[in-house]
């Protein structure tokens, strides 16, 4: 059974702080073909489409898209805030390797 992606408490909590679904939108967290390491996240705001799937807490969404799904088993989708900067970032199981930039992956 392929376990979907959990999101954090602390990363829902950043999205209410941003105010994400008071303007109807919901943290997209997608993967696409490129990066240094053969894949890549795109993390943005984005509006829920019908074929997400869609992770909810504190009123806020996360919605995933059916290609991306896959690759994001059992990942964990957390908010970091450390001296470099406060970004949402993925530990994800799957991935064999990864950059330094945390963005970048290969499978």
């Amino acid at each position: 059974m392929n376990l979907p992606p959990h999101v954090t408490p602390r990363a829902f909590e950043r999205l209410s702080e941003i105010g994400a679904s008071a303007q109807g939108q919901a943290l997209r967290v997608a993967v696409e073909g490129g990066g240094c390491s053969g894949f890549q996240y795109e993390i943005k705001l984005d509006t829920p489409a019908d074929d997400d799937l869609v992770l909810e807490g504190q009123g806020q969404k996360v919605v995933v898209d059916a290609v991306s799904l896959p690759f994001l088993t059992g990942a964990v989708i957390d908010f970091s805030e450390e001296l470099i900067g406060a970004r949402f970032v993925i530990e994800n199981p799957n991935a064999s390797s990864s950059c330094g930039c945390g963005t970048s992956f290969s499978m």
